[in-house]
């Protein structure tokens, strides 16, 4: 994310869309996404907590479990979330 600073008292704006690193387990594809790429699904559990978006190379849906950290970095980067009970 890139930071550009105002000169009043350290305040900064963001500049730009925050882009996540991603891959594909299929093809093996490394490319960024936008937060709009993405979805969240918060559950119970640890099994029931994941991320998902689909292949810009190869076009197959991933998806992947998301620990704590991961949970954090999405949604402060503006991924939508689904939350489960």
């Amino acid at each position: 994310m890139a930071r550009r600073e105002s000169g009043k008292q350290g305040l900064s704006a963001v500049v730009g869309e925050v882009l996540f690193k991603a891959a594909c387990p299929d093809c093996r594809a490394r490319f960024e996404l936008a937060a709009g790429a993405l979805r969240l699904a918060i559950g119970g559990s640890r099994r029931s907590t994941f991320y998902s978006f689909t292949c810009p190379e190869c076009g197959v849906a991933v998806r992947k479990p998301a620990g704590e950290r991961i949970v954090e970095l999405l949604t402060g980067g503006g991924v939508r979330t689904l939350r489960s009970v």
